[in-house]
């Protein structure tokens, strides 16, 4: 089936990925399990695309196929976000390169930036995605975080990488947040995407996948090749799960972002509710940035309410907004992410909108809060 360059999202959404209509098969098939596969006995592997499972499996080359229309780029999934990440950041960096991070992206990455990649000899470098950055002399690779989890900062994606190739540095772009119907970050100049599936793009709450876009045999390869070599694969079943969900992603983000932009409008308004953040919000720091470069706002937001226990009476009192980490989900969530030994204040929390009728989600937060 595929899809069209003139089709709309939902569209999009729909059909990415699918084969070619067949009478008597389902519009997408069903995972394939398998660890070998029957090989011819005189040509071997050259004769068919599947050998051994670890590699190959078509079930994840649909999903690969479907995610690549999305983002517009060759495509590898992995067994989580941060299996892609840490994938990529391997794959290409060798002691003495120097990578730069952003200082306010996801935790793990940054942890294991200061715990693995220094140990390895990688000079790490940190900077807020809001700027200012450093001079992009001698680094190997730009790992940017736009719209940055969980402080929602926008980064300047097409004057950055402008910038890091000037100094011939490659681009990478965490695209978790944003999903490629947010952003498609390269076409905005970045040499690659990393993102985690298992958040919003899947948005069932039900599996971890993670996957590496490009448009550089050269970026791609070694990326193939790091991925086969430590079988950081997902499970078929979990490909064909989220190649499933793909078709409603847009209908998702739809009422995932309008009940951000109404939670948004009043926690603002709130006193006893600070530091309200969502790039959406007329006045936000990111906001002139995220509307000239996001296609859509995200479905998540941050606030602080003071300190841990006013987070958890909140919690309590709420009917809708469950405690659970990650976000993108079907349900709304919400994370103080302190308890994860994230760096934010002891009351931040990181609330992801569900897909609950807004007016619903709003009075729940509007009872819940005098808690």
């Amino acid at each position: 089936m595929g899809t069209d360059s003139t089709d709309g999202d939902g569209t999009r959404c729909v059909r990415a990925g699918l084969p070619e209509p067949a009478p008597g098969q389902p519009f997408l098939p069903g995972p394939v399990f398998a660890a070998p596969y029957h090989l011819d006995p005189r040509q071997g592997p050259a004769a068919t695309p599947n050998g051994y499972g670890r590699p190959d499996n078509p079930t994840r080359r649909l999903l690969e196929a479907a995610i690549g229309e999305l983002e517009g780029g060759d495509v590898r999934v992995f067994a989580s976000g941060q299996a892609a990440i840490t994938g990529l950041l391997l794959a290409v960096l060798r002691p003495g390169d120097t990578v730069v991070l952003p200082a306010d992206g996801y935790f793990p990455v940054r942890a294991f930036a200061t715990d693995t990649l220094a140990g390895i000899g990688v000079r790490v470098l940190f900077a807020p995605t809001a700027g200012p950055y450093p001079s992009f002399a001698g680094v190997r690779l730009v790992l940017l975080e736009s719209p940055a989890n969980p402080g929602l900062d926008v980064a300047d994606v097409p004057a950055l990488a402008a910038a890091a190739h000037a100094a011939g540095a490659l681009v990478a772009v965490d695209n978790t947040t944003a999903t490629p119907l947010g952003q498609r970050p390269l076409d905005l100049g970045a040499d690659v995407v990393v993102a985690s599936g298992t958040k919003a793009l899947t948005g069932h709450s039900d599996l971890l996948l993670g996957y590496v876009a490009t448009r550089s045999a050269g970026l791609l390869d070694p990326v193939t090749a790091w991925r086969t070599m430590t079988g950081a694969v997902p499970g078929a079943f979990d490909a064909w799960l989220a190649h499933r969900s793909l078709a409603t992603l847009d209908l998702r983000l739809a009422r995932q972002s309008a009940n951000a932009e109404a939670l948004a409008r009043l926690l603002v308004g709130r006193p006893d509710v600070t530091g309200v953040r969502w790039p959406g919000l007329p006045g936000d720091p990111a906001y002139a940035l995220a509307s000239a470069q996001l296609r859509r706002m995200p479905g998540v937001l941050s606030f602080d309410l003071g300190d841990a226990g006013r987070v958890a009476r909140f919690l309590a009192a709420s009917r809708l907004v469950a405690a659970a980490t990650s976000f993108g989900g079907l349900h709304t969530t919400a994370d103080r992410r302190a308890q994860w030994g994230d760096d934010t204040p002891p009351g931040f929390v990181r609330l992801s909108c569900g897909v609950e009728d807004t007016a619903d989600l709003v009075a729940d937060v509007t009872a819940a809060l005098p808690a």
